[in-house]
């Protein structure tokens, strides 16, 4: 009678597992269709801007700008800026960013430069917290990404890289390729590399001559800043999707295993009830055949 409480019991609490974990599947899927329209929304503008940078950039001719820059960097410094989740249950998503910024740590070090880490998401905190590593800033964007608030996170970055303060910024972050493809990756933000002219998709007048108004530098002056911050906003959007895609697969993984638990616990049950009628009647019969 213990073991069939027991059982029972069981297949109450699986039954609201997986109830909830249903609920968080749905929610999930929300989110992520929510989040990869706005992911698209923007593509095509950051695709425009880099693509405008490039040809500006490569008719520029000895045109210069301090975020191009790679050489006569005094400082031993490099910014590394890490985007994780604020919530778990989301499979191997912030297992994997962080895994990644481990062995790019590592590397950082074992070549004499100190590192700066700056985080977005609680994940990415709580693990430095247990890893005893500094982080300088924590910066909190949430589940929909303002673009105001990430243009002050990439001009804070302009600023201090131009005054010298670090020699290298990257963002690492799980790149949204498809719903059955994510791919951490470290974006380097500066100093900014830019392709060939001739590289860009579509590019037909890489060759051409252009007459600039305002002058090449000033373009570049408005342009870079911009590109850098737009390319910054797209990796929180595609961290975003990334992070409701895998958390919906994990939550629709959990709903079927629960669903299968509570098949194997209603197997199990009817098996023990069965077995225990058995011995109800072997036990009947007995008395009966002792009262002959």
């Amino acid at each position: 009678m213990a073991q069939l409480r027991e059982i029972k019991k069981r297949m109450g609490a699986v039954k609201t597992i997986q109830r909830i974990t249903k609920t968080m599947q749905m929610i999930a899927t929300a989110k992520f269709t929510a989040a990869l329209a706005r992911a698209k929304n923007s593509r095509p503008y950051t695709d425009t801007i880099r693509g405008l940078v490039t040809k500006v950039s490569a008719q520029a001719g000895d045109a210069s700008h301090p975020m191009l820059e790679q050489s006569n960097r005094a400082s031993k410094k490099d910014l590394v800026l890490v985007i994780a989740s604020d919530r778990g249950l989301c499979g191997a998503y912030n297992s994997t960013v962080l895994r990644t910024v481990t062995k790019l740590l590592n590397e950082i070090r074992a070549n004499g430069r100190e590192v700066v880490v700056d985080v977005s998401g609680r994940k990415a905190l709580a693990f430095f917290k247990y890893q005893k590593q500094e982080v300088s800033t924590r910066h909190a964007i949430g589940d929909k990404p303002q673009y105001e608030a990430v243009e002050k996170i990439g001009q804070d970055y302009i600023d201090r890289f131009v005054a010298g303060e670090f020699a290298s910024v990257k963002v690492i972050y799980m790149r949204f390729i498809s719903t059955s493809r994510q791919r951490p990756e470290v974006m380097q933000l500066l100093p900014l590399t830019l392709p060939k002219a001739d590289e860009v998709a579509g590019d037909k007048v890489s060759n051409a001559n252009f007459d600039f108004s305002p002058s090449a530098p000033e373009l570049l002056n408005d342009l870079l800043p911009r590109s850098l911050k737009v390319s910054l906003y797209q990796a929180f959007l595609d961290a975003v999707v990334s992070e409701n895609v895998m958390r919906m697969v994990a939550m629709k993984a959990a709903t079927d295993n629960a669903g299968g638990l509570g098949r194997t616990l209603k197997r199990n049950f009817n098996r023990a009830r069965q077995a225990r009628i058995t011995t109800e009647l072997t036990e009947i019969v007995a008395g009966v055949e002792a009262l002959k």
